[in-house]
Protein backbone atom coordinates (compact mmCIF):
# COMPACT_ATOMS: atom_id res chain seq x y z
CA UNK A 1 0.00 0.00 0.00
CA UNK A 2 3.22 2.50 0.80
CA UNK A 3 4.35 1.83 -2.75
CA UNK A 4 1.29 2.51 -4.56
CA UNK A 5 0.61 6.06 -2.65
CA UNK A 6 4.16 7.09 -2.96
CA UNK A 7 2.83 5.82 -6.99
CA UNK A 8 0.34 7.90 -6.78
CA UNK A 9 2.11 11.10 -5.04
CA UNK A 10 5.23 10.62 -7.94
CA UNK A 11 2.67 10.80 -10.68
CA UNK A 12 1.12 13.93 -9.15
CA UNK A 13 4.30 15.77 -9.01
CA UNK A 14 4.73 14.92 -12.76
CA UNK A 15 1.45 15.96 -13.81
CA UNK A 16 2.19 19.20 -11.93
CA UNK A 17 5.49 19.76 -13.78
CA UNK A 18 3.72 19.30 -17.12
CA UNK A 19 1.14 21.61 -16.21
CA UNK A 20 3.77 24.20 -14.95
CA UNK A 21 5.23 24.19 -17.87
CA UNK A 22 2.30 24.30 -20.33
CA UNK A 23 1.31 27.39 -17.96
CA UNK A 24 4.03 29.25 -18.62
CA UNK A 25 4.35 28.65 -22.35
CA UNK A 26 1.24 30.30 -22.05
CA UNK A 27 1.73 33.15 -20.46
CA UNK A 28 4.54 33.56 -23.04
CA UNK A 29 1.94 33.68 -25.83
CA UNK A 30 0.01 35.70 -24.00
CA UNK A 31 2.38 38.36 -22.99
CA UNK A 32 3.59 38.08 -27.28
CA UNK A 33 -0.23 38.73 -28.12
CA UNK A 34 -0.36 41.50 -25.69
CA UNK A 35 3.09 42.86 -27.40
CA UNK A 36 1.57 42.45 -30.84
CA UNK A 37 -1.23 44.60 -30.35
CA UNK A 38 1.08 47.75 -29.46
CA UNK A 39 3.20 47.30 -32.71
CA UNK A 40 0.30 49.30 -34.78
CA UNK A 41 -0.40 48.12 -38.31
CA UNK A 42 -1.42 51.16 -40.04
CA UNK A 43 -5.51 51.67 -39.06
CA UNK A 44 -6.16 52.91 -35.79
CA UNK A 45 -7.23 50.63 -33.39
CA UNK A 46 -7.90 51.59 -29.32
CA UNK A 47 -5.45 48.99 -28.53
CA UNK A 48 -2.81 51.87 -29.55
CA UNK A 49 -3.30 53.52 -26.43
CA UNK A 50 -4.09 50.90 -24.13
CA UNK A 51 -1.17 50.81 -22.16
CA UNK A 52 -0.99 54.78 -21.76
CA UNK A 53 -0.93 55.64 -17.86
CA UNK A 54 -2.31 58.71 -16.34
CA UNK A 55 -2.15 60.35 -13.35
CA UNK A 56 -5.47 61.27 -12.45
CA UNK A 57 -5.96 62.81 -8.75
CA UNK A 58 -2.24 61.78 -8.11
CA UNK A 59 -2.84 58.14 -9.21
CA UNK A 60 -1.36 56.27 -12.03
CA UNK A 61 -4.54 55.23 -14.05
CA UNK A 62 -5.46 53.40 -17.16
CA UNK A 63 -6.38 55.78 -19.51
CA UNK A 64 -9.80 53.99 -20.67
CA UNK A 65 -10.71 54.64 -16.89
CA UNK A 66 -10.35 57.87 -17.05
CA UNK A 67 -11.85 58.66 -20.63
CA UNK A 68 -14.04 56.80 -23.43
CA UNK A 69 -11.47 56.19 -26.14
CA UNK A 70 -12.78 55.19 -29.70
CA UNK A 71 -11.98 54.87 -33.51
CA UNK A 72 -14.02 56.78 -35.34
CA UNK A 73 -12.47 56.06 -38.31
CA UNK A 74 -9.55 54.05 -40.23
CA UNK A 75 -7.20 56.79 -39.48
CA UNK A 76 -8.43 58.94 -35.87
CA UNK A 77 -8.07 58.34 -32.19
CA UNK A 78 -10.58 60.13 -30.53
CA UNK A 79 -10.26 60.50 -26.32
CA UNK A 80 -12.87 61.99 -24.47
CA UNK A 81 -12.16 62.15 -20.95
CA UNK A 82 -15.29 61.97 -18.45
CA UNK A 83 -13.46 64.97 -16.54
CA UNK A 84 -12.75 67.47 -18.57
CA UNK A 85 -10.24 68.92 -15.82
CA UNK A 86 -8.05 65.75 -16.81
CA UNK A 87 -7.63 66.52 -20.62
CA UNK A 88 -4.32 68.11 -20.07
CA UNK A 89 -3.03 65.57 -18.08
CA UNK A 90 -4.15 62.71 -20.92
CA UNK A 91 -2.70 65.03 -23.47
CA UNK A 92 0.98 64.89 -21.36
CA UNK A 93 0.61 61.01 -20.92
CA UNK A 94 0.38 60.40 -24.50
CA UNK A 95 3.01 62.66 -25.33
CA UNK A 96 5.66 60.96 -22.77
CA UNK A 97 4.32 57.33 -24.00
CA UNK A 98 6.86 57.35 -26.88
CA UNK A 99 4.01 56.53 -29.21
CA UNK A 100 4.92 58.80 -31.78
CA UNK A 101 1.69 60.29 -31.87
CA UNK A 102 1.55 64.42 -31.58
CA UNK A 103 -2.23 64.81 -29.87
CA UNK A 104 -4.55 67.96 -30.90
CA UNK A 105 -7.16 68.59 -27.82
CA UNK A 106 -9.68 71.39 -28.51
CA UNK A 107 -10.91 71.48 -24.89
CA UNK A 108 -12.95 68.71 -25.23
CA UNK A 109 -11.42 65.75 -26.55
CA UNK A 110 -7.77 64.74 -27.91
CA UNK A 111 -7.47 63.89 -31.18
CA UNK A 112 -4.62 61.21 -31.87
CA UNK A 113 -4.19 61.10 -36.45
CA UNK A 114 -2.39 57.90 -37.25
CA UNK A 115 -0.68 58.47 -39.90
CA UNK A 116 -0.09 56.04 -43.01
CA UNK A 117 3.35 53.95 -42.49
CA UNK A 118 6.00 54.14 -45.38
CA UNK A 119 7.88 51.25 -46.48
CA UNK A 120 10.94 51.75 -44.03
CA UNK A 121 8.57 51.92 -41.00
CA UNK A 122 6.85 48.91 -41.60
CA UNK A 123 10.16 47.15 -42.01
CA UNK A 124 10.82 47.99 -38.67
CA UNK A 125 7.78 47.06 -37.45
CA UNK A 126 8.02 43.71 -38.93
CA UNK A 127 11.60 43.85 -37.18
CA UNK A 128 10.19 44.66 -33.92
CA UNK A 129 7.64 41.89 -34.55
CA UNK A 130 10.28 39.14 -35.18
CA UNK A 131 12.05 40.66 -32.26
CA UNK A 132 9.26 39.84 -29.97
CA UNK A 133 8.65 36.41 -31.28
CA UNK A 134 12.12 35.28 -30.82
CA UNK A 135 12.74 36.91 -26.60
CA UNK A 136 8.95 34.89 -26.35
CA UNK A 137 10.46 31.59 -27.86
CA UNK A 138 13.34 31.61 -25.27
CA UNK A 139 10.98 32.46 -22.70
CA UNK A 140 9.28 29.01 -23.85
CA UNK A 141 12.19 27.10 -23.96
CA UNK A 142 13.53 28.45 -20.77
CA UNK A 143 9.85 27.08 -19.42
CA UNK A 144 10.95 23.74 -20.66
CA UNK A 145 14.49 23.65 -18.76
CA UNK A 146 12.62 24.78 -15.66
CA UNK A 147 10.18 21.27 -16.01
CA UNK A 148 12.88 19.40 -16.98
CA UNK A 149 15.47 20.65 -14.42
CA UNK A 150 12.65 19.94 -11.69
CA UNK A 151 12.24 16.27 -13.18
CA UNK A 152 15.89 15.94 -12.44
CA UNK A 153 14.82 16.91 -8.93
CA UNK A 154 12.84 13.42 -8.44
CA UNK A 155 13.93 10.80 -6.77
CA UNK A 156 12.34 7.27 -7.32
CA UNK A 157 11.12 7.70 -10.75
CA UNK A 158 11.71 5.23 -13.32
CA UNK A 159 14.03 6.50 -16.39
CA UNK A 160 11.54 5.47 -18.92
CA UNK A 161 8.89 7.38 -17.24
CA UNK A 162 11.52 10.45 -17.06
CA UNK A 163 12.04 9.95 -20.44
CA UNK A 164 8.36 9.65 -21.07
CA UNK A 165 7.59 12.84 -19.36
CA UNK A 166 10.52 14.78 -21.22
CA UNK A 167 9.05 14.00 -24.41
CA UNK A 168 5.72 14.79 -23.16
CA UNK A 169 7.53 18.97 -22.38
CA UNK A 170 9.53 18.64 -25.66
CA UNK A 171 6.09 18.36 -27.87
CA UNK A 172 4.83 21.10 -25.72
CA UNK A 173 7.85 23.42 -26.81
CA UNK A 174 7.37 22.71 -30.20
CA UNK A 175 3.51 23.05 -30.20
CA UNK A 176 4.06 26.81 -28.52
CA UNK A 177 7.14 27.49 -30.99
CA UNK A 178 5.33 26.67 -33.56
CA UNK A 179 2.29 29.15 -32.10
CA UNK A 180 4.78 31.98 -31.81
CA UNK A 181 5.75 31.67 -35.67
CA UNK A 182 2.22 31.53 -36.53
CA UNK A 183 1.31 34.53 -34.82
CA UNK A 184 4.36 36.02 -36.11
CA UNK A 185 2.83 35.58 -39.65
CA UNK A 186 -0.38 36.89 -39.24
CA UNK A 187 1.20 39.91 -37.55
CA UNK A 188 3.61 40.87 -40.75
CA UNK A 189 1.04 39.93 -43.12
CA UNK A 190 -1.29 42.60 -41.25
CA UNK A 191 1.75 45.11 -40.92
CA UNK A 192 2.31 44.61 -44.63
CA UNK A 193 -0.41 45.08 -45.88
CA UNK A 194 -0.75 48.50 -47.62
Amino acid sequence: MCNLSNFYYIMEELDLIVESVQHDMEAAVKHLDHAFQRIRAGRASTNMVQDVMVEYYGAMTPINQVANVSVPDAMTISIQPWDAKAINDIEKAIINSNLGFAPSNNGINIILNVPPLTEERRRELAKQAKSETEDTKVVVRNARQNGLKELKKLDGVSEDIIKGIEADIQVLTDKYVKICDEHLKVKEAEIMKV
